[in-house]
């Protein structure tokens, strides 16, 4: 089995994310020993903001690690245990609302789109857009 690195490349809807994950330097984090559960916005999610806000993030490394820390929850949450929470903190020290209530299940606004594609060091769940932190 792949990293998370490995497995968001393999898949090929996640190049901005990665390409995030580089300029950012955090590459290294996300192949280390975890577990992670990533909340990975896809290339579509990234393609709903702004031109602008895609543009400035990537000049701004300490946002964009603030950003891309905001999606990544320390431990390997499968979906079985997201439904039963209802917030999580963050690497990035934030907390995101977790609302399994409804049909699926959101993190903060977003919807979770797939869930559970396990990787050697945790989890990643695709999301259909960015969550920004406050």
């Amino acid at each position: 089995m792949a990293d998370i690195v490995e497995t968001a490349t393999s898949a090929g809807s996640f190049n901005t994310l990665i390409n995030a994950c580089k300029k950012a330097g955090l590459v290294e984090t996300l192949k280390g020993s975890g577990p992670f559960t990533v909340f990975a916005p896809n290339d579509d999610a990234f393609a709903k903001l702004p031109n602008e806000t895609v543009e400035d993030l990537l000049k701004d490394i300490p946002k964009l690690k603030d950003v891309l820390t905001y999606h990544v929850v320390q431990g390997k949450a499968m979906s079985s245990d997201i439904g039963r929470m209802k917030s999580a903190r963050t690497v990035q020290g934030q907390s995101i609302n977790i609302d399994a209530s409804g049909k699926g299940v959101k993190v903060n606004d977003a919807k979770v789109i797939k869930t559970d594609i396990e990787a050697d060091n945790g989890v990643i769940h695709i999301i259909d857009s960015v969550m920004l932190p406050k």
